[in-house]
């Protein structure tokens, strides 16, 4: 049974992305963290943007994040993935860190925002660094977890449309795009909010990755009704070029091949096959060195034209 009534879901007629009527279901995909609903997977034939169709409205959505198993609010330790995770994010916040401070040309005032800030960690590690930080997160678990942890206070996401213009050297959106329902908007505005020289950077997942070919339906990135678009490197360049941007490096995220073939698995057999999934990740990892437009996850470091 759906957790949400149909009239309070968004049936696209046209891609979100360029606005083409040439759509095609290529999947159907299940929720498996919460609802366990189906859900149809579309692609755009023009830009090939894939996106979830019929997923509730933003008023409606919060109920299919409403578990513990949604590490990024929760910061749980439960289960061997979440502390495989929480491992790995120790590793990934310094890259993360190493990557924002190496693509930012000017840091007058090292001020930057992240959009989804979870429950902190990425701010945390920015603030020990000397920049000023603001986060905004749309969950309040998350944001009094972000208080509790690391004494951050992060806004709700109406303040994006309130923050002055021109401030920001650096905005961040760690796999956030793909869960934001104004999507045009949160981009436009973002280069608002960025300064002449600044820096976007958006991280996503990736479904022309080999580990996506492989699980097909399962891959754990769709992560319906969650994730609302699925993007390909073709789709994100014709987003941001779309209001005055170009993307200028493509970087890879390395572990995240074989996080998301550990979920995927165990949402196909019903089992963790470590071997299986290493071996999927590594795959992964492997076509990315040749070609990292095939990487599981990608960052897109985005400049102003």
């Amino acid at each position: 049974m759906a957790l949400v009534n149909k009239e309070n879901c968004i049936h696209y007629s046209q891609c979100p992305v360029c606005g083409s009527a040439s759509l095609a279901e290529v999947l159907q995909c299940k929720d498996y963290t919460v609802s366990h609903e189906q859900f149809s997977i579309i692609e755009c034939r023009d830009c090939s943007l894939r996106f979830t169709q019929d997923v509730p409205q933003q008023a409606y959505i919060g109920v299919y994040y409403q578990s513990e198993n949604y590490i990024s609010h929760s910061d749980t330790d439960k289960g061997l993935i979440s502390k495989l995770y929480k491992a790995v994010r120790k590793i990934t916040l310094k890259t993360k860190l190493h990557i924002v401070e190496s693509n930012v040309c000017s840091k007058s005032t090292k001020a930057i925002l992240d959009i989804g800030s979870g429950t902190g960690a990425f701010l945390n590690t920015m603030k020990a660094e000397g920049w000023s930080v603001v986060g905004l997160e749309p969950d309040a678990g998350a944001r009094a977890n972000a208080i509790k942890l690391y004494n951050i206070t992060a806004e709700t996401p109406d303040r994006l449309f309130q923050l002055p213009e021109n401030t920001f050297e650096a905005i961040t959106m760690w796999h956030v795009l793909e869960h934001v329902e104004q999507l045009q908007e949160y981009i436009a505005r973002c280069y608002q909010l960025l300064t002449t020289d600044g820096t976007l950077f958006i991280a996503v997942p990736n479904y022309t990755s080999s580990d996506a070919k492989k699980y097909g339906p399962y891959w754990a990135a769709y992560d319906v009704p969650r994730h609302l678009y699925h993007f390909s490197p073709a789709s994100v360049k014709k987003l941001v070029g779309q209001h005055g941007f170009q993307v200028k490096k493509i970087l890879p995220m390395w572990f995240d091949p074989f996080y998301i073939s550990m979920l995927s698995e165990q949402y196909k057999t019903g089992s963790n096959k470590l071997f299986s999934a290493f071996f999927a990740g590594l795959k992964s990892t492997i076509s990315a060195i040749g070609n990292k437009e095939k990487a599981s996850s990608i960052i897109y470091v985005i400049k102003k034209k």
